[in-house]
Formats: structure tokens, sequence, C-alpha cells
């Protein structure tokens, strides 16, 4: 099931990563959608790519885009598209940026695909049928504990008018684990989760097209995924957090735990 928008999927990812890796380090042009939010030639450029392949396969279905934006409201399918997922880390020629690609049918994303396309790496999941890097099944970390745990996280886009809870979160946290990375890019830090390369994640401000495909991929390699609250995650909450089943409870109380307010 899936196995043709999976195929197209990737046809998509690997063209728009192409066009990057191609154009990583020649950024001519830079602009702002807000204080510290860009977006690049190479943004739409691979935007364009990956919306004209899937309106050539499934010319009835939705799009919802972080540049192009729209999306069919009528439509029963919808694909959530971030063309360039770590922009920031791209313009200013650091290799840690990906294509990101979900479906959603009847309101539940049944596929993700994430491109790296500097490294190579190539992260995808279809309901039901498990995780994979480069068609190699991959799984959660069995990190029990925060002190062994290696988590990431990111800011948003707003942390700048808004920086005592992002920063107290990240504080609490630094606190309690081995480790904290912020690596730019949250599709790519679910990946790494689904991978057990990081143990935990946690962000808030996010937009669906930032985790729809990541949060699939880390459900079928295992993790829990949910809101700050502990609710059932969807792409259009505000807040995230996905870990392995041994550490997602504990995050969870480090989060909402009053007792580590300064």
């Amino acid at each position: 099931m899936w196995k043709r928008e999976l195929a197209v999927a990737q046809e998509a990812a690997f063209a728009a990563g192409k066009r990057l890796k191609s154009t990583l380090g020649h950024v001519n042009h830079i602009s702002k959608k807000g204080d510290i939010d860009l977006v690049t030639e190479a943004d739409l450029e691979a935007e364009t790519l990956i919306l004209g392949i899937i309106r050539r396969h499934f010319p009835e279905d939705g799009l919802l885009s972080e540049e192009a934006g729209g999306r069919k409201e009528d439509s029963r399918r919808v694909w959530l598209i971030d063309p360039l997922d770590g922009t920031t880390n791209f313009a200013h020629g650091f290799p840690l940026f990906a294509v990101s690609i979900a479906l959603e049918t009847d309101g539940e994303v049944v596929l993700g695909v994430v491109y790296n396309p500097y490294m190579e790496e190539c992260f995808q999941a279809v309901k039901g049928s498990g995780a994979y890097l480069n068609q190699e099944r991959i799984q959660v970390s069995h990190t029990r504990g925060l002190q062994g745990a290696l988590l990431g996280t990111g800011f948003p886009y707003d942390i700048q008018e808004r920086p005592q809870r992002v920063l107290e979160l990240f504080r609490r946290m630094i606190l309690v684990a081995q480790g904290v990375r912020r690596p730019g890019s949250a599709a790519i830090d679910l990946c790494y989760l689904a991978a057990g390369r990081l143990d935990g994640f946690w962000e808030e401000g996010l937009n669906p097209w930032d985790t729809a495909a990541g949060m699939v991929i880390v459900k079928e390699a295992g993790g829990r995924v949910t809101t700050y609250e502990d609710r059932p995650f969807s792409p259009y909450e505000k807040s995230i957090v996905a870990a392995n089943p041994f550490i997602h409870e504990k995050m969870i109380k480090i989060i909402n735990d009053k007792a580590f307010e300064t």
C-alpha cells in the first residue's frame, strides 16, 4: 500500500535534493520572511521541482508547502512539503539540511520521506511498514535514562520575542541529559532519533511541513511522539516531544515539572 506514492515522494525528494546540493555554497539571493527566518532561491527552485512532480502524478491531491502555501480543502489527500528544511544552515554553507515530503490522507500522515542530499541519506517510512535509512531498517535507541541520553532541539523563529520559555526548557534538559544538540533542521532531528543517533527531541513553534514526514518515520521506528502536554501529536500541533519509549515520559515530566522553574 502507498507504493506508488512513496516512489513519487522519493523521486521528488531526489530531484530537489540534487538541485540543492548543486547550489550549496553558491547562494546568490537570500530574502527574509522574518528577523531570522530566511528563504533562498534554492528553496523556491526545489519547491517548484517537487510540486511539479507530485502534480504530474497526483493532480487531484492537495498541496501544503512552506513557500507556496496552498491546500485543497476538499481533498482527502494532502502532501505536506518542506523543500529545504534547514535554510539558515544552507545559506551559510553548513551541510545539514533536508527535503521533507509527507502524505496525509483523511487526517492521518501515512508516509514520509526525508532526504539529506549532502550526506546522501534518505529516510523513509510508510504506516505499518517500518522505517528505513537507504533501504536499511532503523529503530529508535534503547537508552533508558536521561543521564545517558543525547537529546535534540531547535529554537523557534520568534525566540527573540519570547526567549524565556524556550531557554528555560533548554536549561532543564541540559541539567538532566548527557548532552543536547541543536542541529537546525527538525526533519533531520526526527530522523536521527528514528535511527538511534538521538534519544529524544523537543521543540515548539514548528509548522506542519517541518514535522509531518519525520513524525511517521519516528513512529515506524518504534518511537513515541506527543505534544508537550502528552496529547497525541499531529503536524498541526505547535509543540512536539519525540523519544524512544523509555525516556519519553521522563522528558514530558521535565518539561512540565514546576519544581524546575527558577
